[in-house]
């Protein structure tokens, strides 16, 4: 049976199982999947997580699940803990480029060495926001990148991972975090990855200003890039810049003058 198959199939039976009409929030724990594909006969991948992972950030989630989300709200998987997760119905909220942004040149700094060497579209985005000081330049913050994939545990979360954490000073001398969540190949950003980032950092660097960062590739060398914030209706996307990396010979003095006037 496909991979897509199986855990279209597991999903839909835990989530039915618990579901009762009206409901916003739907818990579930880990031992539910490993019952749920023993009682279906169906094999499950050696990284368990993965069944969740996918539908959390790779694919949507099965239209006998949406059908039952409250009007004008969508599911979504969030952690509850250690091996426990919810189903809630929120707001949705669609993380994807706009393809009608104005997409702003940038002289390409990755060194050779390295975009020949990256092993994933992940791998390859966070090496080109590094070397080419892309979270300073949208941020307008000076930024040192502090550590890549951390994994640690938040209360009330459980486990998570971040794609790589930057600590930046702007000019007032004021100190923030940023958590960057980079998306390249099908993986899409995803509002749970958000939510976590702010958790996290509340958690482990309270006496810093959080800015969450999304970065996701469009194409090999344009990438886009949000902020985020936590308002009074959820997260909310504050900015998004798309920036493509060029050669020197592809950047004209005449796109240099229009980035003069063009408003921050």
């Amino acid at each position: 049976m496909a991979e897509e198959s199986r855990y279209i199939r597991i999903i839909e039976r835990v989530f039915l199982e618990r579901y009762e009409e009206g409901a916003t929030s739907v818990p579930f724990t880990r031992d539910d999947i490993v019952r749920v594909a023993k009682e279906l006969g169906i094999d499950l991948p050696k990284n368990l997580g993965d069944v969740v992972y996918s539908f959390r950030y790779r694919r949507s989630l099965p239209e006998s699940i949406r059908a039952r989300a409250p009007q004008g709200k969508s599911w979504i998987i969030r952690s509850a803990g250690r091996s426990r997760y919810r189903f809630v119905a929120t707001s949705p909220v669609d993380i994807t480029p706009n393809q009608l942004l104005a997409e702003t040149k940038i002289l390409d700094s990755t060194p050779g060495v390295i975009a020949m060497y990256a092993l994933n579209d992940e791998q390859a985005l966070l090496a080109k926001l590094r070397y080419n000081r892309l979270i300073d330049i949208f941020t307008g913050i000076t930024c040192y990148s502090l550590q890549n994939h951390l994994r640690t545990t938040v209360p009330a979360i459980g486990q998570i991972e971040t794609d790589e954490i930057y600590i930046g000073v702007d000019r007032r001398g004021a100190q923030y975090v940023l958590p960057v969540q980079a998306k390249g190949g099908n993986d899409m950003l995803n509002i749970v990855q958000i939510e976590q980032d702010l958790a996290l950092c509340a958690n482990k660097f309270p006496t810093l200003i959080c800015r969450p960062i999304g970065a996701q590739f469009m194409d090999d060398d344009l990438i886009a890039l949000f902020a985020f914030e936590d308002s009074d209706n959820g997260i909310a996307i504050v900015a998004e810049r798309h920036y493509r990396l060029v050669p020197p010979d592809a950047l004209t003095p005449s796109e240099l003058e229009s980035y003069r006037t063009r408003p921050l």
